[in-house]
């Protein structure tokens, strides 16, 4: 079985949890997308179209994948495969759902524990900050719910019906072997103390001087002893003065005492707190085996969000085949953009045909005609696809990309001394120089900022270097003397614009677009030749 775990656990092994920017591509952290590419196909607009995640953890499981797909082909089958026997199986469905359900209404305490900061006092549920998990008490309180939730969840399973699919098969045994663990029996308890070493009931011996810790501030025999010691006073000041009324003397002393004993019962907070239940949610928080069940929950859920997402799709879904290959493919019929079918339900499907023979697609025609779009669809549904999720598509196929690139004009982070040119350059000599045989490319323009012949050359000499490379690359130009000296040598597949009655229909067909229609834009937005020349009119009769 392929280890589901390829990834850093999510549950922080610090002193405060995982959030999103801890997830989110950056310089130093990035796999399959940087932060870039990250931004430029609005990874995260798509993360909030899929999201129905219920608890925190499966969020964070879901936007790990989205930031860091698998490029696993054999673990994305068996996420397939879960998620269909998920929409298949209405009994194994609902048992799923409801364990999720239950775990989202105590999930926080289990955060609470590993991470919150006990300040004494009062004692609170809830953190006074949500800045800062700081809570009134020594602990108590979050000890018991935080290790109640894990607890639950163990024993909770068993009402799971046993699943087909050997992807929930694996994390639904998981939970159950952690059930037998160590750090279990710990969170479970009773937990037994000495000088900053705990056992569990099965590890304590009959000669062991360990004290059974008990997550309350108020301690029976603690108390007891104390109460009898009191007593012991008075008996003991009646028995030595009688004659000297001892018995007012020892009433007195009892009555200094009395105030005594909360401050005892502090104390005792106090010290449960460091040497206890901070000690064990150290241990807790760097387990390995509880941070692994943390993140089955995320999983399941995150299966479960994709079943609720595909639900809500009014249009064509589909699973994508996953192909095991040593160069990228993407092939799929009638596809939709993820991000715009809710709100353009018009919006014009196209097919996507990326393969070993037509592995560079040069795309063609005017501004405001969907070129954009159709890349932005071709890498979100590649990213779907990749992370187990339907695709918005009649069919389709493909094989997980190593590396997504988008590349897009940047002119607002020009470095000193760089013009545009050179920075755009930059870049793609980065994407290029990290492109293999599984990458996907989307390259938006080329070579701006500077002469037509330059860029002819150089934009040529990148597109041929790609197609050696063997990397599923898409260019977007408008430049269809490029795509003639391509098709002398027969490299790449050509798509243009589609127009009807002067206007674009957002749909590409095949060919090069040779018109720019940049007079139909210009006229648009009010600044054609006409425009320019009605406005130095008014002008001239103004002065």
């Amino acid at each position: 079985m392929t280890d589901l775990w390829c990834n850093k656990f999510i549950q922080s092994d610090g002193d405060r949890p995982t959030d999103m920017e801890d997830i989110r591509p950056n310089e130093s952290n990035f796999s399959v997308l940087d932060s870039k590419t990250f931004g430029a196909i609005e990874a995260e607009k798509l993360f909030k179209v899929i999201n129905r995640t219920q608890t925190e953890i499966g969020q964070l499981v879901l936007f790990r994948s989205i930031a860091h797909p698998l490029v696993d082909a054999s673990v994305l089958q068996q996420k397939q495969a879960a998620l269909m026997e998920i929409e298949s199986d209405p009994k194994l469905r609902d048992a799923l759902m409801q364990y999720i359900a239950e775990s989202a209404k105590h999930e926080k305490s289990l955060k609470y524990l590993l991470y919150g900061e006990f300040v004494g006092g009062l004692a609170s549920e809830e953190p006074s900050s949500s800045d800062k998990l700081e809570f009134g008490g020594y602990g108590y309180h979050q000890y018991r719910d935080g290790t109640e939730f894990v607890v639950d969840l163990v024993e909770k399973v068993a009402k799971i019906p046993s699943p087909k699919s050997a992807y929930l098969r694996t994390l639904l045994n998981a939970i159950r072997e952690f059930g037998n663990s160590d750090i279990y029996a710990l969170i479970k308890g009773p937990v037994f103390s000495s000088n900053g070493k705990f056992k569990t009931r099965k590890e304590k011996s009959g000669f062991d001087l360990y004290t059974r810790f008990h997550p309350t501030l108020f301690k029976v025999i603690p108390a007891l002893l104390f109460f009898a010691a009191s007593y012991g006073i008075l008996l003991f000041m009646e028995m030595l003065m009688p004659d000297f009324r001892g018995s007012y003397i020892s009433y007195a002393i009892l009555g200094l005492t009395v105030p005594i004993f909360p401050i005892i019962l502090l104390a005792m907070g106090v010290s449960d707190r460091d040497s206890i239940i901070y000690p064990l949610r150290k241990q807790f928080r760097e387990s390995l085996e509880l941070a692994r069940v943390i993140e089955i929950l995320g999983m399941l859920d995150e299966l479960l969000s994709f079943y609720r997402y595909g639900e809500t799709l009014t249009v064509d879904k589909t699973l994508p085949e996953i192909l095991d290959e040593k160069s990228h493919q993407l092939i799929v019929s009638h596809a939709r953009n993820p991000l715009l079918i809710t709100d353009m339900t018009e919006y014009v499907p196209n097919d996507i045909h990326l393969d070993v023979k037509d592995r560079i697609l040069i795309i063609t025609g005017p501004n405001s005609g969907g070129k954009t779009a159709y890349c932005k669809t071709v890498v979100q549904i590649q990213l779907l696809g990749q992370i187990g999720c339907y695709i918005p598509a009649k069919q389709g196929k493909l094989v997980p990309a190593e590396h997504m690139y988008y590349q897009v004009p940047d002119p607002g982070q020009l470095s000193a001394g760089m013009g545009r040119f050179a920075h755009e350059l930059t870049r793609t000599r980065e994407i290029f120089f990290s492109s293999t045989s599984l990458s996907l490319v989307v390259l938006d323009e080329l070579s701006e900022g500077t002469t037509f012949e330059e860029k002819m050359t150089i934009s040529e000499y990148i597109l041929k270097g790609f197609h050696k490379l063997g990397a599923s690359t898409l260019l977007v130009t408008h430049n269809h003397e490029l795509c003639e000296l391509l098709r002398k040598d027969q490299i790449g597949r050509y798509l243009q614009v589609e127009f009807a009655l002067n206007e674009p229909t957002h749909r590409l067909i095949p060919g090069v677009s040779r018109v720019s229609h940049a007079d139909r834009v210009a006229s648009a937005i009010g600044f054609s030749q006409k425009d320019v020349e009605e406005h130095l009119e008014r002008y001239k009769d103004v002065r």
